[in-house]
């Protein structure tokens, strides 16, 4: 194939799936719209935005994605919620009626995730049983394919068993079915580590019918190490490097699960970064609220005297998850008039990631390298702005923002605590 299309429904999560091409020398950007002016990129990673739509309105703009990006020798590849957040399944519906069958698993077992029996584990856990899905998602069926069931599509399950017995057998699967207008239309593969995954791509990669891969961003790395998997055209990309960080470092933290908790926990514990946890009632009532200029003042206070900051949104009993868009949104709109004057800026959670870049007005990001599994090193296509890390917010080890903090400071070993968290600032 000459070039890959990676449709994601958040910002964070077409950085994660994408990254891994990047390292390997492929010019890779991500986009927050699904336009043609990358088009000459080999991998190009567009951020649909759909997570919160309703799944009819998700799954136009989706197919409308592909449509527009689609080019001959382009393959396409479906990136998902490795926790099957969002309108994955409507998405993956609107995709098989023009791109044909799907491969579905979105088995990441570097960040614990796995696929056994057609249900996702989250490090041995099943899913419907976590924090993650229960915030969300309680009392809703998990299993990929009742799920997929749900929106009319046929489905066929390849166990873990069959599938390492004789992984062939998946490519002969997605070639009958591209070939019948009645047959299967998404094939669920178990998967449980790297090396199921990297079968997986090697069986799919040469496939010559018509059909797309659905997954996280655990298979997207398997066929990213292929290492014929692009045509000999795909000419490697020169490798960016990215100067450390001169300026203050952000990191903006629009996720609430207890990953990020730890997170951020080590950051202000390892490197003494000071914490701004911003009252969700400022945010919902943005500049209507009494408060909101002196966090406006404060922020940009803290930007001026060049001290790095965690600038996250606090929880309270009003919280509704539906509103994750709208307070990022805020959040983003309170940091945007400063952003050129950061050296790094490390969002956590897609929302808030595409939140300050739209402000930022951002339109893309050119990818470098992966800090870790899941954790993408970006800066501004146009080449002004500061260093951008990406990264989903439930996901990631718990030295994750400080491992990002340090690669932007371009240090390799934890810094010395120097500033303990005042009260107020934890207000």
């Amino acid at each position: 194939m000459k070039s890959l299309l990676i449709v994601a429904d958040d910002l964070s999560g077409a950085a994660d799936c994408a990254i891994p091409f990047a390292a390997a020398g492929l010019q890779t950007v991500v986009s927050l719209d699904a336009d043609a002016s990358h088009a000459n990129a080999t991998v190009i990673a567009a951020d649909t935005d759909t997570r919160r739509l309703t799944p009819a309105d998700a799954a136009k703009r989706t197919a409308s994605a592909w449509q527009t990006l689609r080019a001959p020798g382009r393959r396409l590849y479906k990136k998902i919620d490795s926790t099957l957040r969002g309108n994955w399944t409507a998405e993956v519906a609107a995709l098989t009626r023009i791109a044909g069958p799907a491969i579905v698993t979105p088995a990441f077992p570097a960040t614990g995730r796995t696929v056994r029996d057609g249900r996702v584990f989250v490090r041995g856990v099943p899913l419907e049983d976590t924090e993650t899905w229960q915030l969300e998602n309680a009392g809703q069926n998990a299993g990929l394919r009742g799920m997929l069931d749900m929106v009319g599509l046929r489905v066929a399950h390849v166990s873990l068993d069959s599938f390492r017995a004789s992984p062939q057998d998946v490519a002969a699967m997605v070639a009958s079915a591209a070939a019948s207008a009645h047959g299967i239309d998404a094939i669920i593969v178990d998967a449980e580590t790297g090396d199921d995954l990297a079968a997986l791509a090697r069986v799919t990669a040469s496939i010559d019918a018509p059909f797309f891969w659905v997954g996280s961003g655990g298979l997207a790395r398997e066929l990213a190490a292929l290492p014929d998997l692009f045509d000999a055209d795909a000419s490697p990309h020169p490798a960016s490097l990215i100067d450390p960080a001169q300026g203050p470092i952000l990191a903006l933290v629009g996720s609430l699960s207890a990953i990020s908790e730890r997170q951020c926990a080590l950051l202000r514990a390892e490197a003494g970064v000071r914490e701004m946890i911003v009252p969700p009632a400022v945010l919902r009532d943005g500049a209507r609220h009494p408060q909101w200029l002196a966090w406006h003042e404060r922020i940009g206070d803290s930007v001026r005297d060049r001290q790095d900051a965690i600038v996250r949104i606090g929880r309270d009993d009003a919280f509704d998850p539906a509103e994750g868009a709208l307070l990022s949104n805020a959040l983003a709109a309170l940091v945007a008039p400063h952003f050129d004057a950061l050296g790094g800026l490390i969002a956590t959670g897609g929302e808030t990631a595409r939140a300050i870049l739209a402000a930022a007005n951002v339109g893309s990001l050119e990818l470098v390298r992966e800090i870790e599994a899941g954790v993408a090193l970006g800066r501004p296509s146009g080449g002004k702005g500061p260093s951008i890390v990406t990264k989903a917010g439930a996901f990631g080890s718990e030295h994750a923002l400080l491992g990002a903090y340090l690669h932007l400071r371009g240090a390799d070993i934890p810094i010395a605590r120097q500033h303990t968290t005042s009260p107020d600032e934890r207000s």
